[in-house]
This record gives C-alpha cells, sequence and structure tokens, in this order.
C-alpha cells in the first residue's frame, strides 16, 4: 500500500510499504478514507524527531524506526480481530489517535491521556496517512450516517479543543480568550462558543485565521501585529482581562501575554508547546491569585464523542478546512505549505489519490 513515511527532519517519503497484519485481539483494520494534518506533524517534518520514536524503542507502542504518520483520521472496519464487540465490516468510525492501558493510576482516575504507558497512532506507532491502518478498537467509535468523511477526520483535533476549554473550568457568560487561531486554537474557540461563554475573544497575526475564528463563534477578534494583545483583550473586558486564556501559540511571548490578559482569579490553559523554558512573574501570579493550568490531547470517553456530534450536526469542518489534497500532494502542498504560512484552516488528505 501507499503510505507517507517519516524518516527524519525534512525527509518524509510517500512510499509503498507492506500492508498491516491482520488485527490481534481488540483490534480493527480500517480503510483509511480521510486524515488530516496538523502543527504536530509540521513540527517532527521541521525539526524532529521529537515525539516519533525514530531511534529509541517507544515503551508504550514498543515502535522504533520509520513511522507513517497520521492521528487525525477516519475509515472503514474491513475486519475487527478476536473479541472486538459493536464494530462490524463496514461501519465507518473515527479514532481518538490516544492509546492508554486502562490500568495505571492516571487511567483509574479518568486522566487517561496521562497514561503511564500513552501513545498516539500516528506518531508513536504507525498512523492514518496511509490506504490502511490497524487501530485498537477502544479508541474508536462509529461515525454517524449524516457526517462526511472530512468533517469525520477533523474529531480529534476538535477534541483537543473541547478537552483545552474544558480545563479553564469556565461558566456559562464567562470571557475567554484564545490566543493564536490555528489547527487547535480555531477548535478552542468553537468550544468556548459552544460551551456558552460569554465573550469569546481571538488572537491572532493572521487576518485570515481571524476570520475564521469569528466564523466559527468568536465575538472578537484582535489583531495582534497592530495591536497589544493582552492590552486589547483587557479594553474587551471592561479593564479587566478575561475570566480565561487559553495559549495555543507556542512562542515564548504567549505565557506571559496570557497572564496580563487574564483578570483576578482568571486561569490560564497553556496548550501550545514550548520548545525552551519561560521565565514568568510567579509575584504577579500569586498577587493576582491565577490559576495556571496545562492541557495534553484529550480525553477520549469524555471529549471524543461531543467533538464528532458537533461536526455532525453542523458546518464547522467545512469552515475550518482549508484544502483537501492527495496523499502524494501531502509534502509540497500539506506540510511545507504548512511550514511556510500558506494554510489557514484544517488541511485534509484523501489517501486513495
Amino acid at each position: 500500500m501507499r503510505a507517507a513515511v517519516y524518516h527524519g527532519p525534512h525527509d518524509v517519503r510517500i512510499e509503498s510499504v507492506a500492508d498491516p497484519e491482520p488485527p490481534a485481539p481488540g483490534e480493527l483494520l480500517l480503510r483509511v478514507a480521510r486524515a488530516a494534518i496538523c502543527g504536530s506533524d509540521c513540527g517532527e517534518y521541521l525539526h524532529g524527531p521529537v515525539l516519533v520514536p525514530l531511534r529509541e524503542r517507544h515503551p508504550g507502542s514498543g515502535h522504533v524506526g520509520p513511522l507513517v504518520l497520521g492521528h487525525e483520521l477516519v475509515g472503514v472496519v474491513e475486519a475487527a480481530g478476536p473479541g472486538v464487540e459493536g464494530f462490524a465490516p463496514g461501519d465507518r468510525v473515527v479514532t481518538g489517535a490516544g492509546v492508554s492501558c486502562g490500568r495505571c493510576d492516571w487511567c483509574a482516575r479518568g486522566r487517561t491521556n496521562l497514561c503511564e504507558r500513552y501513545y498516539t497512532i500516528g506518531l508513536q506507532a504507525h498512523g492514518g496517512l496511509a490506504e490502511r491502518v490497524v487501530v485498537p478498537a477502544s479508541t474508536c467509535l462509529a461515525v454517524p450516517d449524516g457526517c462526511s468523511d472530512e468533517a469525520a477526520a477533523l474529531a480529534q483535533p476538535f477534541a483537543v479543543g473541547i478537552h483545552a476549554f474544558t480545563r479553564a473550568q469556565t461558566r456559562a457568560g464567562d470571557s475567554v480568550a484564545v490566543l493564536g487561531a490555528g489547527g487547535i486554537g480555531m477548535f478552542v474557540v468553537a468550544a468556548a462558543a459552544a460551551g456558552e461563554a460569554g465573550r469569546v475573544i481571538a488572537v491572532d497575526v493572521d487576518p485570515a485565521r481571524l476570520e475564521i475564528a469569528r466564523a466559527v463563534g468568536a465575538t472578537d477578534v484582535v489583531d495582534a501585529r497592530a495591536t497589544d494583545a493582552a492590552e486589547a483583550v483587557r479594553g474587551l473586558t471592561d479593564g479587566a482581562g478575561a475570566h480565561a486564556v487559553v495559549e495555543c501559540t507556542g512562542i515564548p511571548s504567549g505565557p506571559p501575554t496570557a497572564i496580563a490578559a487574564t483578570r483576578r482569579g482568571g486561569t490560564v490553559v497553556v496548550v501550545g508547546l514550548q520548545k525552551a523554558p519561560v521565565e514568568l512573574d510567579l509575584l504577579d501570579l500569586a498577587l493576582r491569585e491565577i490559576d495556571v493550568r496545562t492541557s495534553l490531547a484529550h480525553v477520549l470517553a469524555e471529549d471524543l464523542g461531543p467533538a464528532l456530534a458537533r461536526l455532525a450536526e453542523t458546518d464547522l469542518a467545512t469552515t475550518v478546512t482549508d484544502r483537501v489534497i492527495s496523499l502524494e500532494e501531502l509534502v509540497p502542498e500539506g506540510l511545507e505549505a504548512l511550514a511556510r504560512g500558506r494554510v489557514h484552516g484544517k488541511i485534509v488528505v484523501d489517501p486513495a489519490h
């Protein structure tokens, strides 16, 4: 079969690889209908390996070496392994991609994204930028009939956005600011709007992204090229700052800006991954009693279902999708386009072409 295989920085090859083995107990063999890419894929392409276990075996998945990318996908069941219930050949499913053991203390507490053996399909095990992939049935949900493949492929990243917004622990009517309206930020905006936030403020340096943010539910947008972002957020919230600020940029100035934009007693949620340590003013945090929280991936049992349902019921996917490309176009029209800032939404891949 054809697949997008990661061999190292600036080295993703569309090549022929062996078909997956028949599904083992608890697994599903999927024919991939659509997959999508995100900043994590682009980061591995530009600066990796960071998450991909290219040289050392991953303790959870056991994988080491070149890897088929793709952790955002929808597929059709071709075969179910022994013991699988609830899925049959012909069913369309999405996978949450995050695999947890179900036995450790974190899993027992419902924090499966922090499982001690956690790994992600498409980052630490072969993924869905291929014609076929094998995934644990426990990571999958059935796709509603009215949901398109393009929409279903975005369920995993939307679940990440929902989890990040949930971590802010806001109340209905609270103000929420989202710094960075890219692949995850736009989904945080959509989650905040659906979660009955009062004012939803999107901050970015790309006017096209800000327009998408407005289309998915932002009540206000701030072009950070033209104004101080924290000052603008405070100006939109009667000088107090937002009840919650979700930092999705990953740039060094992001966390300090988020703190400056948050009101007394508010919450900062750090989603964007920093490449190096960032200095924060702990005195300011303490004097204004601001909570700083973080968000990683999503909790499948809590976030994937609501994400899939909303994608099925709305035109959110159409609004946030920049383009649909073939597998052969993945590097020039996908990864390179992301790297060069030529993308204003999600990129979906049709692996059959």
